[in-house]
């Protein structure tokens, strides 16, 4: 029987651990399942590096993965720097990347595959829910670097063209949990919602400070200016207890999705461990080494464009639905399910996205226009009623 390695890259220690950790589990929960099933008449090896947080780190190990264990394919990468530091090397060894974090769009290759979503599916449905229910008065925070100052970037866009205004925007680096003039800004400016591109610590001390601030003044509580995010997820909320009660988070995947499969999948990881939580990073990173293996078992090889090439042209059942890479800019189609984050840490889904978005990384075929237009109409009415 052949054994095909897989290079799975992800911190497991440094400042946005958590999420990193998340892919990590997933890729290795991936594999476990396909060396299960009969169904696949190969095994897959996963080989991990841990770059620690250090970016400076991610080139050289996705190297060593790939020359060493002859891996033709790397799941991994949580941010956009590491993501950008490892495109050249998956370029030069000819090897495919499998990119499972949200992030921030305007980028393409042909030797990475977007198995999570960009802007047109998280940000924009994001503040296209928002906007509506609390206004067009938005204050932006992000982590200082490619992802906040982008996903920041198309957020001051659509809000400004749509009659909305930003407050401010303001950035710390990535894992910093000195924000106290973030929340005193925000206390002076008063905003309708933040949008919250942090990771990691930084945004676990944000979500903290902004509650005790919701409880000295109740025009910020989460019912009166949420703080709303594209990038947290469960593993992260149900650790940090009721903190990030009431707040929003866009996502194509909650545990909270009622389907059938869904809670089978679910109770399954948890089953098989009971202290790992099937969030969105987990089921993005698991979604990849399913598509790889399926690819895998039909063409034979583990050959990098041949896998390619099969994932575009079949779908794959995945925990996310059903996949097919879409060949002029390598994403996949994705729900945008909006969810807010009940005591216990867990999502209450209160926008279920009931067709799959297609991926539009560069924003040039999105209604934006109509988006606009709409916001606008949305928040001058949500003015009236105030």
């Amino acid at each position: 029987m052949n054994t095909y390695p897989i290079g799975v890259l992800f911190s497991r220690s440094g400042g946005y651990s958590r999420p990193a950790e998340q892919g990590y589990f997933g890729a290795l929960a991936a594999v476990a399942d396909i060396n299960a099933d009969d169904a696949y008449p190969f095994r897959l090896e996963a080989h991990h590096a841990d770059p620690k947080g250090n970016a400076d780190r991610y080139a050289e190990l996705c190297r060593d993965l790939i020359r060493q264990t002859g891996a033709q394919h790397i799941v991994g990468c949580t941010t956009s720097w590491s993501r950008k530091e490892v495109i050249p090397v998956v370029e030069k060894l000819d090897a495919l990347l499998w990119y499972p974090c949200v992030y921030e769009g305007f980028e393409v290759s042909e030797n990475l595959v977007y198995i999570a979503a960009c802007a047109n599916q998280q940000l924009v449905p994001l503040l296209d829910y928002i906007v509506p229910r609390f206004g067009a008065r938005g204050f932006l925070t992000g982590a200082n670097y490619i992802w906040g100052w982008e996903t920041n970037r198309i957020a001051r866009d659509v809000l400004t063209r749509s009659g909305g205004s930003v407050l401010g925007e303001r950035y710390v680096p990535i894992g910093d949990d000195d924000i106290g003039h973030l929340i005193e800004e925000i206390r002076e400016k008063r905003p309708d919602f933040i949008l919250n591109n942090l990771i990691g610590n930084s945004s676990y001390a944000f979500l903290a400070a902004y509650q005790a601030l919701g409880k000295e003044d109740p025009a910020f509580l989460p019912e009166n200016c949420p703080v709303v995010s594209c990038n947290l997820c469960e593993n992260e909320t149900t650790r940090l207890g009721t903190i990030p009660e009431g707040q929003y988070t866009v996502s194509s995947y909650f545990r909270a999705l009622a389907s059938e499969e869904n809670d089978r999948f679910a109770a399954r990881m948890k089953a098989e461990n009971p202290e790992q939580v099937a969030d969105a990073f987990f089921v993005q990173a698991y979604a990849a080494v399913v598509m790889i293996a399926d690819a895998i078992r039909r063409t034979g090889s583990d050959e990098a464009q041949r896998v390619l090439e099969a994932v575009r042209e079949h779908e794959t059942t995945t925990p996310l639905g059903s996949l097919r890479v879409d060949p002029a800019t390598n994403h996949v189609s994705l729900h945008a399910h909006i969810g807010r984050t009940r005591a216990d840490g867990d999502f209450e889904i209160v926008h279920h996205c009931s067709e799959a978005i297609a991926p539009d990384p560069f924003l040039t075929a999105t209604p934006l226009d109509r988006l606009y237009a709409n916001m606008a109409a949305d928040a001058r009415q949500l003015r009236v009623v105030r």
